[in-house]
């Protein structure tokens, strides 16, 4: 099988999302990954929970290529990514946005969109032949997260909210079977919390898996089916929301009690 055969090839489901195994990573004499065993299931929303400086994000960063643990495997449906890159973990079918959104600021809401598909071209990509059916899709997308309205407005201009709408919209552009999350509720008011966790929820019952690393415990224990609890770089406590929020090694984690 070609490298691009391999590439194209779609994810068998095991059951499991993601694993990983021993998953270590260092800065100097901080370990912000200690050995991290964790496994994510298919087709639930699963999120990622701890104090800050727990390592979620490092955890997330690992996972998606962004950065390279020191020790550990990661594997996704069954193929091991440790060593993959970031595009190479996308084409796999994992989509993640990120705590600070990253998005082009002086760009339109279509532009980011379809920039999220086809980011080798961007100042190029208004012209293609794809571009109808891609822009199509976004409009489809950009609707469903409800920001259609602003498709013509530069990113700068929108509220921090629908700019972490944006984002969820570009990531959805690629289809992605996983989609992780880092904190889609961080600085969103409650209206825009209550949409997004309706959107997840309606692209979970399409049989969407998440990874959703979050704070705000309401909405984690409302939205999960599966809670991994994080300190200190390692997964202390794991299962459905109401074992994990009464488990003590998390109250300790949490409230130090």
């Amino acid at each position: 099988m070609t490298q691009t055969q391999q590439e194209s090839s779609a994810p068998v489901s095991t059951g499991r999302s993601l694993e990983t195994n021993g998953l270590r990573k260092s800065y100097g004499g901080v370990t912000a990954l200690d050995g991290a065993s964790v496994t994510f299931q298919d087709g639930k929303v699963n999120a990622l929970i701890g104090p800050n400086g727990s390592g979620k994000t490092t955890f997330f960063n690992c996972v998606t290529g962004m950065i390279r643990a020191d020790e550990g495997t990661t594997t996704f449906r069954g193929t091991d990514i440790t060593t993959a890159s970031p595009h190479r973990i996308a084409r796999q079918g994992i989509g993640r946005s990120f705590q600070l959104c990253r998005i082009f600021p002086r760009m339109t809401v279509m532009e980011n969109m379809l920039a999220a598909v086809r980011p080798q071209s961007v100042w190029k990509m208004l012209g293609s032949a794809r571009d109808a059916a891609d822009q199509e899709r976004a409009r489809e997308l950009l609707a469903r997260v409800g920001i259609d309205h602003l498709e013509h407005a530069e990113a700068r201009d929108l509220s921090y909210g629908q700019q972490k709408l944006l984002e969820l919209g570009g990531v959805l552009m690629a289809d992605p079977d996983t989609i992780m999350l880092d904190e889609p509720a961080g600085g969103v008011n409650p209206a825009l919390i209550d949409r997004i966790a309706n959107l997840i929820r309606s692209l979970n019952a399409e049989g969407k898996t998440f990874i959703v690393v979050e704070h705000n415990m309401e909405l984690v224990m409302s939205l999960s089916d599966h809670v991994v609890v994080f300190d200190r770089g390692r997964p202390i406590c794991e299962g459905p929301p109401s074992l994990v929020q009464n488990d003590p090694r998390v109250l300790e984690a949490y409230l130090g009690i």
